[in-house]
């Protein structure tokens, strides 16, 4: 995900893999992406006991053992703490919470069922292994958080990326949002500076450029382009949430220096929360494509766990009855998500942006579909990958399904002759559907020329999916690529989920450097 998936140039062979097609001659692949991916979003395992009870978490001055009991597994892992780390000790016999500050030397997790589990306190930190992926002892991991509280549904998310390159590239400014239709934005993409800081990747545009209605003649140290506009937004449309996106395909490379040590974590944490809280955002989405080895995959998972205590303390200490998000982009595939450790991070994130899009590509050498929901077992070259396979992934490793964001790409995956520029559907080219896959193409059998997307028709189905699976919802790569009116995907989806997530925003963000933000956007 990223700008440099924009109109992509390979070459490949169209070897008839899609439902339907024959076999060709020698062609080339162009990927054009005109992103507007869903994403289906997926909760975090809720811990608890073996009864079936409240969650049930004892520490004592030895170490903690965290159990989750099934019929073919009972090993643990040891997580190595630091002293002095504080405990928590809750009980299902009631609602209240004991916080102490006690000495600890090790966690211990024993895997158990899906369905319950428990901490207990154990005298013994012996590690042994556990279930795929076989995690590793990550030392200085601090207590998840306990989760929000269980409530009655609030809706599902629909949400787009928005971009800032797209702002001067694609002339798609932020006050064409469609915010009626959305519950969050993601605005992508911040970058990362080699000591950790996370900082603007453009200015100009995130926090600079003035538009038409801004008063040019106002006291004190404002902030103006994007960052101006999406606040206006929230203010105007208060389940309207903002996530700031941080990393991308751009800039994915600089995440593994910049988490390779707990000074740099720390100091990534920490100014995600500045610009956050600066820019008036809801929280951050941490974009890695993708850890490549076990030392990045345990310090993403650091990373995760520094990020969700850094806001929680923001809120504390500045008294906010807020939960700033914490997402991840997450990926679909076993060569992506071999070093991405889901049961480990889980408790930290409060969204997964699974990115459900790009199953074909220049990494590719056959057609097939590029977003489709399910394989087809009678032409299996053509879905390489799927959704449905994917989305039960997470869940076998306890990742609960209204944690789930399916992500939608307006993402056209074109295989034809001749390399061309944007794709167009030609009066030769005929619109398909492959039923088994749900997924939509067009063939031009003049022009030798497949082209993989999303339309209405597909949008629509997914939103049943998601309906039907009880996932959280659905997110777009990006806003510039949805068509207008009855043609646009993200209204589809929303018309198709009909009932969208209304949690409220923040809008309160007393340590921003801003004075319009601080004093909420006054005259706005």
């Amino acid at each position: 995900m990223g700008r440099s998936h924009s109109w992509a140039l390979v070459h490949g062979l169209l070897a008839g893999v899609v439902s339907g097609i024959e076999s060709l001659a020698e062609c080339a692949l162009v990927t054009t992406t005109v992103y507007v991916p869903t994403t289906i979003y997926v909760f975090a395992p809720n811990l608890t006991s073996s009864n079936g009870g409240d969650s049930c978490i004892v520490t004592s001055s030895s170490s903690i053992t965290i159990g989750t009991s099934t019929s073919s597994s009972d090993s643990t892992t040891n997580v190595d703490t630091p002293t002095s780390t504080p405990t928590v000790s809750t009980s299902s016999s009631g609602p209240s919470t004991t916080i102490s500050s006690t000495s600890l030397t090790s966690i211990s997790v024993t895997p158990t069922s899906r369905e319950s589990s428990s901490i207990t306190t154990t005298g013994s930190s012996a590690p042994t292994s556990t279930g795929y992926p076989t995690p590793t002892s990550i030392g200085g991991l601090p207590p998840p958080p306990p989760p929000p509280p269980p409530g009655p549904f609030r809706g599902f998310k629909n949400a787009v990326y928005f971009t800032n390159w797209g702002i001067s590239q694609e002339k798609y400014l932020p006050q064409r949002l469609p915010v009626d239709d959305l519950s969050h934005v993601l605005y992508a993409f911040a970058d990362i500076a080699p000591n950790g800081t996370v900082i603007s990747a453009n200015p100009e545009a995130d926090i600079a450029h003035k538009y038409p209605d801004d008063n040019y003649w106002e006291q004190g140290h404002n902030v103006y382009g994007a960052v101006k506009q999406l606040y206006i937004h929230k203010k105007w449309n208060r389940q309207l949430k903002v996530l700031l996106s941080i990393g991308g395909g751009e800039y994915t490379p600089k995440f593994a220096a910049a988490t390779s040590t707990e000074m740099r974590r720390q100091t990534f944490a920490k100014s995600a929360v500045k610009l956050v809280t600066d820019w008036g955002f809801d929280g951050i989405d941490i974009d890695w494509e993708y850890p490549k080895n076990e030392i990045e995959r345990d310090n993403l998972v650091r990373l995760v766990a520094a990020c969700r205590v850094a806001f929680d303390r923001y809120s504390f200490h500045n008294n906010l009855a807020y939960r700033f998000l914490v997402t991840v982009a997450s990926p679909v595939g076993e060569s992506n998500w071999e070093f991405v450790d889901l049961r480990r991070m889980d408790p930290y994130v409060d969204i997964w942006h699974l990115m459900s899009y790009d199953y074909t590509g220049n990494w590719t050498t056959r057609t097939g579909h590029q977003a489709n929901v399910f394989a087809n077992k009678n032409n299996t070259a053509s879905t390489p990958l799927n959704t449905d396979e994917a989305v039960r992934y997470y869940e076998a490793r306890g990742i609960r399904a209204q944690k789930i964001g399916d992500r939608i790409a307006a993402l056209w995956a074109v295989f034809q002759r001749d390399v061309g520029a944007r794709p167009e559907l030609h009066a030769g080219a005929h619109e398909l559907f492959d039923e088994v896959a749900k997924a939509t193409y067009s063939y031009d059998r003049g022009a030798r020329e497949l082209i993989s997307y999303d339309n209405v028709r597909s949008t629509a189905f997914k939103a049943r999916y998601v309906r039907d699976r009880k996932l959280g919802g659905a997110f777009f790569w990006e806003a510039s690529g949805d068509r207008p009116h009855h043609g646009s995907l993200v209204k589809t989806m929303a018309r198709t989920l009909d009932w969208l997530d209304r949690t409220p925003n923040n809008l309160r963000y007393p340590t921003s450097q801003y004075r319009n933000i601080r004093f909420g956007m006054p005259g706005n």
